[in-house]
């Protein structure tokens, strides 16, 4: 009777245990982020040099979830094919871009004047930038940012000292603007806004454009501008000075030390045409360029040589392929912009 008894209590046991585990099965994960080692760390550092709240960090990792896509996205995709400049290219100098361009350009007129006034970039320029990197405000998103950065910042090895800097100044972003640290979204990388800046370079770049006393890259395409213009300039921006000029390579595999020399230009005209490279361009003989490799499919190879301003680019997206294409984008623009507009059906043409 005894082990009767016994054996009951030890199946009510049993099915208690097991109608807890499924219990909390059921419950949505927290993400575990507030428990792990290296995030404890961080927050005491957060609050050692920042002067955090403890207990707010916490919370705010508590609720903090691992964004799995993130990963995948950072993940570099297995590269099939050769690399081709000119279907890049046509990703962002496209009529989409070209025409929603042309209309954020009238709409925001002046204060893209004013930015090219006052820091000395192109108005073209910073049309193009924000239209390669959201098409006006369109593409902004859709990623906590606080997931994406966190994820990226712990699991991601390959670049996790880069995202913790960029985890500890969108800490600080979000207690200077007074903002939830869950509310934002942006980017899968944690870029944020119209021009997709990260938290870093929003704090040293970013500025108020519009004048209501705040910083908003989402929402005030004024600030977006004023922020592009501001970067470039930062960053060593010259007025006035050409982006690249034309480059002919007699053979590539000479021309390879200069291409291998890097994006900084660095290079005078007389040693580039040591190494076979010339410009059918007249350049100042006291310029330093860098020699541009386009890589085209099965398409010869196209270069460019680079100036200090193309390396400015540069430092937005170290691609050289993206930015040429904020380049061609805004000679596109520019172009649209400056051409004869249509005579309306119906309507004579106003004589002067």
């Amino acid at each position: 009777m005894q082990a009767s008894r016994a054996v009951q209590r030890w199946f009510a046991a049993l099915i208690l245990t097991l109608a807890v585990t499924t219990l909390q099965a059921a419950q949505p994960a927290t993400g575990g982020w507030a428990n792990r080692p290296e995030v404890i760390a961080f927050v005491r550092e957060m609050v050692d040099k920042h002067g955090f709240d403890q207990a707010a960090l916490i919370d705010a990792f508590e609720r903090t979830r691992t964004a799995d896509a993130a990963l995948k996205l950072m993940t570099p995709a297995p590269v099939s094919g050769k690399r081709s400049w000119s279907a890049y290219r046509a990703r962002f100098v496209e009529p989409v871009r070209i025409r929603e361009g042309l209309r954020f350009w009238r709409e925001q007129a002046d204060p893209i004047r004013r930015a090219a006034d006052r820091f000395g970039v192109p108005q073209e320029i910073i049309v193009a930038i924000i239209g390669v990197e959201t098409v006006y405000g369109r593409n902004t998103g859709d990623f906590r940012v606080m997931d994406a950065l966190t994820t990226l910042a712990f699991d991601y090895p390959r670049r996790a000292p880069f995202f913790r800097e960029e985890l500890e100044q969108f800490l600080l972003l979000s207690r200077d603007n007074e903002v939830d640290p869950l509310l934002w979204r942006g980017s899968y990388a944690g870029a944020i806004g119209l021009p997709q800046f990260m938290p870093g370079s929003i704090r040293r770049h970013a500025i108020d454009f519009d004048g209501d006393g705040r910083v908003d890259l989402r929402a005030s395409p004024s600030d977006a501008v004023g922020s592009v213009a501001r970067f470039l300039s930062n960053h060593g921006w010259r007025p006035g000075e050409p982006t690249h000029f034309q480059a002919l390579v007699d053979d590539e595999a000479r021309a390879r030390p200069a291409v291998d020399a890097g994006v900084p230009p660095k290079l005078t005209l007389t040693e580039l045409a040591a190494l076979g490279v010339t410009s059918p361009q007249a350049i100042p003989a006291a310029d330093l360029l860098s020699l541009i490799d386009l890589p085209d499919g099965d398409k010869p190879t196209q270069f460019v040589l680079g100036t200090n301003n193309f390396w400015v680019i540069t430092r937005y997206n170290r691609s050289y392929f993206y930015a040429m294409s904020v380049i061609d984008l805004a000679r596109a623009l520019r172009d649209a912009a400056n051409a004869p507009q249509p005579a309306q059906p119906g309507k004579r043409p106003v004589e002067r």
